[in-house]
């Protein structure tokens, strides 16, 4: 599915996903370690962010909120007026080099074709600083569909599988790959993974 009908599937059920997102998944804790291992006055770039009400929201004052969604950013906008707004396709990310301290991707990258997330994780590594923290979802399966009625519409959903996400990111340099599986905002079980950037590592 190409980046156009992505956004656009996204546009026509945003309002629906955020009002059944729950807020309070027991990822709070990996968000909570994430803040305190960053720098004084970070940039965080929260990678998907939808209407804001789960990461964005829990990210350090001034972080960048960034969707392929137009209408899930002007949710955002009303959860989290002072946050920095970016439409953008994360395949190629409108963000400096070297200028972030963290990223976040919860329940994104799946959507962007398999075959083409070794380029988002190398936009991830192109815009951290070194040493700087990436927090994503890690899907478990390998798959590739559309799932029609999903939230109302119909969605692109694409994974090669875990051990094939482990291995992108560290070809794009990242290390120190943590794994721990929680409940997530959707109210179901999922496994993040949190990794630092090394960027003698990188190919």
């Amino acid at each position: 599915m190409d980046p156009d009908a992505i956004r656009r599937a996204w546009d026509a059920i945003a309002t629906t996903y955020a009002r059944r997102r729950d807020p309070t998944g027991s990822d709070a804790e990996l968000l909570g370690d994430l803040r305190d291992s960053l720098p004084p006055a970070p940039t965080v770039l929260d990678i998907g962010c939808g209407d804001g009400a789960r990461t964005l929201a829990n990210l350090p004052a001034g972080s960048i909120g960034l969707d392929i969604s137009r209408r899930g950013l002007e949710l955002a906008r009303e959860t989290v007026p002072g946050a920095r707004l970016v439409q953008a396709d994360m395949t190629a990310l409108p963000v400096r080099t070297d200028s972030v301290d963290a990223v976040t991707a919860y329940h994104a990258v799946f959507h962007v074709p398999r075959e083409r997330h070794p380029d988002v994780y190398r936009e991830f590594a192109r815009v951290l600083r070194p040493g700087g923290s990436v927090l994503l979802t890690l899907p478990s399966g390998r798959f590739e569909t559309v799932r029609n009625g999903w939230m109302g519409g119909r969605m692109f959903f694409s994974s090669p599988g875990r051990e094939r996400t482990l291995a992108a990111l560290r070809e794009a340099g990242f290390s120190a790959l943590r794994t721990e599986t929680v409940s997530d905002p959707l109210g179901s079980d999922a496994e993040f993974v949190t990794a630092e950037y090394d960027c003698a590592g990188s190919a």
